[in-house]
Order: structure tokens, then sequence, then C-alpha cells
């Protein structure tokens, strides 16, 4: 079984300040007590989520930085992985770490901080304006995998952010992934990320933004992993005026289960929420979309709207767009929208009728219903290889539906 002595004894040889290694010790005395997140209409308590026993890690820098360095250097900002940045600027890490997803929120978070082998840690100084986005690239080679992102944007700051993740090597079986973002007063933070991870693996996420009063976050995340997945995208409205986009497509194949919760919760006043989920099922497998829209008491003058819409591609997949609305304020704006059903018959008809042949049709269609993410995507090469990866999923799965 895990033990309190070797998480200590592993600590110790990665040379951890005292204060994250207590952090990992709080976080492991609550696994056993707390319950696994909830997720509704789905069931995943049985994946090979936690390790049963002990098992050996150390801290680890794995990302490959696409951008600039020295340009960012000069700007003041902070790019580093997160055991460094714990060394070098505690006052501003510890503060922050754990602060949007805390520790003991449920058992996979307890088991995140106790165990997070890989990080990055990304700060931004007030007033700063960086016109280029940041991206990187993550290659996880340790088993199990557990990567923690922390962005903190200060004051009046702006960026762009975005991640690849892709287990090339075929080393990693669980993945437990979390990004927290503090977005201060009037930052704004634009988040993408293009999830790669093969179907070995299995995926735990959490993704989560504290957006204060003014400050504008938005979320553009591309789920093409074959890997079963579970996981939150969360973004809290705490102060005045604070807005938060949330954007997720997700594409499905073989015999694969995704569960996932794209939540938003206006608790400041004047506040606005939106939420865009789009799916699309193939072969044998099976998506839930849970929209989560609460406006707290007090949050007057807030804006919550959502849209979840799955196409089915395959009678045999299974597929749910599930909209919550939670509103405790009378002066308020929210509505929803949830659809499941096939690709759209007018607009493929219209498509055939120009000549072009039903499976290109096809792909074409579903390249537009998911077009809110791919063109939020900031680089160019990304998004053209996220192109690629739809057309791929696509086409095997047009092949496959034919055979059968």
């Amino acid at each position: 079984m895990l033990s309190k002595e070797n998480l200590l004894n592993l600590a110790h040889k990665n040379h951890e300040p005292s204060w994250l290694t207590n952090l990992r010790v709080d976080a492991f005395e609550k696994i056993n007590t707390l319950e696994y997140p909830k997720m509704q209409r789905f069931s995943y308590q049985d994946w090979p989520l936690i390790k049963k026993e002990d098992f050996a890690w150390h801290n680890q820098a794995d990302f490959v930085l696409k951008t600039n360095e020295n340009d960012l250097e000069k700007k003041g900002v902070i790019l580093t992985d997160l055991f460094t940045a714990s060394q070098n600027y505690p006052d501003l890490v510890q503060t922050s770490l754990a602060s949007v997803i805390e520790k003991d929120e449920d058992k996979l978070t307890a088991y995140h901080y106790a165990y997070l082998n890989s990080g990055l840690f990304l700060y931004i100084p007030k007033n700063t304006i960086l016109d280029e986005p940041i991206t990187i690239s993550l290659h996880p080679t340790q088993d199990p995998y557990i990567s923690h992102i922390l962005i903190v944007a200060d004051t009046n700051s702006q960026v762009k952010f975005l991640e690849e993740i892709q287990n090339k090597e075929k080393q990693v079986q669980s993945a437990n992934l979390m990004v927290e973002i503090l977005a201060r007063p009037g930052s704004h933070v634009e988040f993408s990320s293009l999830d790669e991870l093969d179907q070995e693996t299995t995926l735990y996420f959490n993704r989560r933004a504290k957006i204060e009063k003014d400050a504008h976050v938005e979320w553009a995340i591309a789920f093409m992993n074959d890997s079963n997945t579970i996981g939150d995208l969360d973004s809290e409205l705490i102060r005045e005026g604070s807005f938060a986009d949330s954007k997720a497509i997700a594409v499905t194949t073989g015999k694969q289960k995704v569960g996932i919760n794209n939540r938003v919760t206006n608790r400041g006043p004047h506040s606005t929420g939106l939420i865009n989920q789009r799916g699309v099922l193939l072969e044998n497998s099976r998506l839930i979309f849970n929209g989560i829209g609460q406006i707290v008491h007090g949050a007057h003058g807030s804006k919550a709207d959502q849209q979840n819409r799955v196409l089915m591609m395959s009678d045999e997949a299974h597929g749910d767009a599930n909209p919550l609305l939670l509103i405790d304020e009378n002066d308020v704006i929210a509505a929803h929208a949830a659809s499941v059903g096939p690709v759209d018959k007018v607009q493929m008809n219209y498509l055939m009728s120009r000549g072009i042949p039903y499976d290109q049709a096809q792909r074409l269609v579903i390249r537009g219903f998911l077009g809110a993410v791919l063109d939020a995507i900031p680089d160019k090469d990304v998004r053209h290889k996220m192109i690629n990866i739809l057309e791929r999923k696509l086409i095997d799965g047009q092949t496959k539906r034919k055979e059968n």
C-alpha cells in the first residue's frame, strides 16, 4: 500500500523545500478519507487512477518551450518548472499553489498533490502584455504522470498559453493533469490545450480558473485522446465584471469512455459565464457532457449561457448532453441549449449538391461543427495538427462503419 515513509524519502531525495513536502504529507493523509469526484450518469471509480502500492518518482521538468525565452525574460516573465520555481520564487509559488484547486476537495486532488512529479510555473507581471502566445509541448515519461500547471496573471496583464500533451513513448498508463489559473484584476488569459493521449492511458484532469474583478479567461480545450478520460473544466467568477468563456470539443472512438464536467460559477455581480461544448462520437464510444452554470445569491446583473451539442456518428455510440442551471438571484440572464443527433441533413445536401462526395461532405460539416475551438487555437501549426488528427479519426470511423 502507499506509505508516508516512501513519500518523505522521495521528497527528501528531490531536495524539496519543507513547505512543499508538508503540502504533500497533508494531502497524502486525506487520500483514504475522501470520495471520488462526482460525475453525473458516469461510473469510473474502478479505473486505475490511483496506484495501490508504493512507487518511485522524481520531480521532472518535461516540457519543451516553443516560444523565445529571451523575449519573456526581458519583460520580467517567469517561466520555469514548478519545482525550480518552488525553490527560487517561494513567496509566489507557496501562496498560489493549491489556492484554486484545494488539496482536500476529493480523493483525486489529494492524490495529485501528494505525488505530483511534473509541473510548470508561469508568472506574468503587472501591466505586461504578451503579443505572441506561449506554446509548450509535454511528453510524459513517468508512470503515473502527475502534472501541475500554475499560471499567475498579475493585474492588467495579458497572455495566450497553449499546451500540447502527447504520450509518444506509450510509457504512461495513468495521467493526472491539473491547471490552476489566478487571473488578477483586469488580466486577460487565453488557455488552449490539445490533449492527445493513447488508448493505453487513463486520464483524469482538473483545470480551473479563479477570475477576479474585470478579469477575462478563455478556455479552448480539444480532447483528441484515445484514452478513457474523466475530469472537470471550471471557472470561478469571484468578482464584479469577471468573464469566462469555456469552450471544449471531444472526439471519441472505439470503446473509449469520456466524462466531462464543464462548470462556470458566477459569484461576482455583473459577471458573465459562457459554456460551449461540442462532441463527436464514433464506433462504440461513450461521451457525457455535463454543462453546469451557477449564479449564486448576490451575483446580480450576471449572465450564464451554455450550449452542449453532440453528433452521433454510430448507432452503437452513446452520448449525453446534460445542461444544468442553478440560479439563486433574480436580476440575471440565463439560458441553455442541448442537442444529441446526427449530422445536419440540410448542410449535407447543400454540399453534396455542389459535387462534394458524401464522406468528404460529412467531414466538412463536422469540422464546421467543431470550429469554435479549432479557430481559437492561437498557433497555426498546432491548429493544423488538430485538424489533421480530427480528419484521421473521422476517416477511420467512416471506414469501420462501412466494413460493418
